[in-house]
């Protein structure tokens, strides 16, 4: 098992460099760079810069550079621990994304706990109780999330709840809270208004997960080991839960990673949309400035997080079937 974590992680940072190198170049691809976003900005105040000034500020930025010097600085930086710093906000990288942090790390973990914790007995139960009522319900609920974009369930639940509550669903934090420092008062409040956001990004992947939990324990009751096992007399609930169901898990722990890259690319336009303090909107904006420090740094906060989450899935596959964990050990 130790050499399978090891070799996952030097493929890890193999694709990490990868991936480094196409996010540095698809941050460059809009047209300009900061300089031009900086002097339109100024523009639209009424304060117009010379073509001097914008050459000026690329100069001190190193925008002149080539491209495979400015990501060579970059990366070099950025494996140092140095992010580089933000033009946009005046900071450096570092501290703009650890303030969104928490936060992002919060919501991306309880939208997982929602869903499997959702989907996974959802799933046995439409298995077990194959069209019933309660099957083909929650059959209707998970094609209405899967088909209901998620920024498009944001906004009827904002409009829901000022229609129906007078209060808005957006947001983290009561207004008291909202500019208060970290703390455990802070941190209960937080926790009081996440489910919303929460709801919102897990619910087309629970969708999918009931979906794939439903199909896979259904085609594990149709095998002969299922039907050996009831004709020894075994209790049903132990025939269930100790074989069948642990092998259909196979297929939704293995989605993990594929979980979390559904939830990342969905926050930023949910937490436009329900301003959120998270990340999402900070590398929207970070991508609107062409703030290229900082929207680099975000991609590979992102990219992180989702081969962790491959990680991690692979760690559980192998502690949930034997026969992977021998075959890595044989390799």
């Amino acid at each position: 098992m130790i050499q399978m974590i090891i070799k996952r992680m030097v493929s890890a940072l193999a694709m990490l460099t990868v991936l480094s190198m196409i996010a540095f170049v698809l941050i460059q691809l809009p047209p300009g760079d900061y300089a031009d976003a900086y002097a339109g900005k100024k523009s639209q105040g009424g304060a117009v810069m010379t073509a001097e000034q914008i050459e000026e500020i690329r100069d001190k930025l190193g925008l002149n550079e080539p491209l495979y010097i400015q990501y060579i600085n970059w990366a070099s930086d950025f494996v140092q621990g140095d992010f580089g710093y933000s033009w946009e906000y005046h900071r450096p990288v570092i501290d703009v994304v650890a303030e969104r942090m928490p936060v992002t790390l919060t919501l991306v973990f309880m939208t997982l706990v929602f869903t499997y914790f959702i989907a996974v007995p959802m799933g046995i139960y439409c298995a077990l109780r194959q069209y019933s009522i309660g099957d083909h319900a929650i059959s209707l609920l998970g094609y209405i999330g899967l088909a209901i974009p998620n920024f498009m369930f944001a906004l009827i639940l904002l409009y829901l709840s000022s229609v129906f509550w007078g209060t808005s669903a957006g947001g983290l934090f009561s207004p008291v809270m909202q500019d208060a420092p970290w703390s455990w008062e802070k941190f209960k409040d937080m926790m009081a208004h996440i489910w919303v956001p929460v709801v919102v990004l897990g619910t087309a992947g629970t969708a999918f997960q009931i979906r794939t939990m439903r199909a896979t324990l259904l085609d594990e009751l149709n095998k002969m080991y299922v039907t050996a096992a009831r004709a020894t007399g075994m209790d049903e609930r132990k025939v269930i839960m100790k074989y069948p169901v642990r092998m259909a898990l196979n297929p939704v722990v293995s989605t993990l990673g594929w979980e979390l890259t559904n939830i990342i690319s969905g926050a930023p336009i949910v937490g436009v949309v329900m301003s959120l303090p998270d990340m999402g909107p900070l590398f929207l904006n970070s991508l609107l400035n062409q703030d290229m420090y900082l929207a680099g740094a975000l991609v590979m906060v992102y990219c992180i997080l989702v081969i962790l989450g491959t990680l991690i899935s692979d760690l559980l596959l192998m502690l949930l079937d034997p026969r992977i964990r021998m075959g890595a050990m044989k390799a």
